[in-house]
């Protein structure tokens, strides 16, 4: 979707350069390595192009039934929704490699952490609490009708829509990089680090239920959460504006203090990942 596309691309961008933290550790500079160009050939090749095509195929859906037609989108609007669903994942790496450049090695992963629960909480809550209802609907198994509010597939969606089987099959080209970035990058890194003995090598299992745990379960988790309180305050205020205003930095503030300081939940799954960072023990 157009309004969530540049957190995915970033939360990607993040999560590769993660997964390579200790091999990033050694790179003086951010783009002149393989990890890197593995990221750019992920966005440019799969990513931005996915966007496209759902923008293209399902334009209501891909716009958050803002959009009714094509005509309703101005070029430059395309046009930066392609740009940016590479550049903001080129932004995630970056940011990501200068924590790693810092030894902060739970700080880059925690970046990736917050980003997709940034990209669920625009699914499921959006700009006015409707968000799921908006991921919800398809036009096109409904002879074009449009989305208003209130109106959403539910769970019906996920095996008659034509959107879902569409995300479907592009997932089945995106997987394999996903994985690979996983079970390489990481077990790569830690068997060049003389500090971590052979046995505590995370296994591939172990560290993909870990990676996508933490961004299908625990991130989508606390996006709910999040937008259930700024619903429940929406309701209390009777304002929408005064339900996010409250509720996001609310949010915010008890998950990084319940959830993400270290020692919390949100620590122990990410060092699952990182192992240990530079000078621990």
């Amino acid at each position: 979707m157009v309004q969530v596309d540049v957190v995915w691309a970033y939360a990607f961008g993040a999560g590769f350069a993660a997964c390579a933290a200790r091999q990033l550790d050694k790179q003086e500079k951010p783009f002149t390595n393989k990890w890197y160009t593995f990221t750019l050939l992920f966005l440019s090749i799969l990513f931005a192009p996915s966007g496209i095509y759902l923008l293209w195929q399902f334009v209501q859906w891909e716009t958050m039934q803002v959009a009714t037609t094509f005509t309703d989108l101005p070029a430059w609007l395309v046009c930066g929704f392609a740009v940016t669903n590479i550049t903001q994942g080129i932004l995630g790496f970056y940011i990501t490699w200068l924590f790693i450049r810092r030894k902060n090695y739970y700080a880059a992963h925690a970046n990736w952490m917050w980003a997709w629960i940034l990209f669920w909480f625009i699914l499921v809550c959006g700009w006015d609490t409707t968000g799921y209802q908006r991921f919800l609907y398809d036009a096109s198994v409904h002879d074009g009708v449009l989305w208003e509010p209130g109106r959403h597939m539910g769970l019906a969606f996920f095996w008659k829509s034509n959107v879902w089987w569409t995300l479907v099959g592009m997932a089945v080209f995106f997987a394999p990089m996903l994985i690979y970035a996983v079970i390489n990058f990481i077990p790569e890194g830690a068997r060049q680090d003389p500090t971590i003995p052979a046995d505590r090598l995370p296994g591939p299992i172990p560290l993909l239920a870990a990676s996508f745990g933490a961004q299908w379960v625990a991130c989508l988790g606390l996006a709910i959460v999040a937008a259930l309180m700024v619903m429940g305050l929406r309701d209390l205020t009777g304002s929408i504006l005064l339900g996010y205003l409250i509720g996001v930095p609310l949010f915010i503030v008890l998950a990084q203090f319940l959830l993400f300081r270290r020692g919390m939940p949100m620590q122990k799954l990410a060092k699952i990942l990182y192992i240990k960072e530079p000078g621990e023990a």
